[in-house]
């Protein structure tokens, strides 16, 4: 992990708590620029360290469109900064939260358009985000979406391009993750199709179910579908 020591940024407005950080609205004081910022207590034990180090070497490799940018990262004595492109429009979750409202079928379309274009570059890659939902499809002010929080990515080799690993959100998890069968970029597929879900209907299949009966569902049961199919 390369981490630049000179990286300075003014902090000055929460905008959420995500995988191992709350992240704040930022200003490089270099260029002015708005970014964004998941500041990281390094006291969460080596465990917690390896993923952060983790998703820092994963945006790292990252380089595309719908694809949040990578800027830099700071290492102080007890935190962590990983300074990112900073998303104005907020996530597609703020964006339902805000307005009340689900979206519409044409925005569905092209949110979920936009975001399979940044999950065929990281597949092609051999990466897997494995925590696609609402909350994790990110817009800019000029309507960009974007993919972010790379806390619970993967990295799949040539060699090893299946994973079985337990990880990621329940109500967007795949049956595969689930029952820790070996999977690939496929299980993203899924969470978009669940995200769309989530869009069309204002919550995801399930959202009334607690969590751990709700990946007893997803083991057993078929795909979820539309509660209202005029949507």
């Amino acid at each position: 992990m390369s981490v630049d020591s000179f990286y300075m940024c003014e902090l000055f407005q929460l905008l959420g708590k995500g995988s191992y950080g709350a992240v704040y609205k930022a200003r490089d004081m270099r260029t002015s620029e708005l970014v964004a910022v998941k500041v990281i207590s390094l006291s969460e034990g080596e465990e917690g360290y390896e993923e952060i180090r983790g998703e820092i070497e994963m945006l790292q490799q990252c380089s595309h469109p719908n694809v949040v940018r990578y800027l830099g990262s700071y290492q102080g004595e007890e935190f962590l900064w990983i300074v990112m492109e900073y998303c104005g429009g907020g996530s597609v979750a703020d964006l339902m939260n805000v307005t009340d409202e689900p979206l519409e079928e044409y925005q569905i379309a092209y949110i979920c358009r936009e975001a399979l274009k940044g999950l065929s570059y990281l597949h092609s890659i051999f990466k897997v985000h494995r925590d696609i939902k609402g909350g994790n499809i990110l817009l800019t002010e000029q309507g960009e979406v974007k993919l972010g929080d790379f806390g619970v990515a993967a990295q799949l080799t040539r060699t090893m391009s299946k994973r079985n690993t337990f990880i990621g959100t329940p109500h967007w998890m795949a049956p595969e993750v689930i029952q820790e069968s070996r999977y690939d970029g496929k299980v993203d597929v899924w969470a978009l199709g669940v995200s769309a879900i989530e869009m069309a209907e204002g919550v995801p299949p399930r959202a009334t179910v607690h969590p751990m009966r709700v990946l007893f569902m997803i083991s057993i049961e078929p795909a979820p579908m539309l509660e209202d199919k005029e949507k």
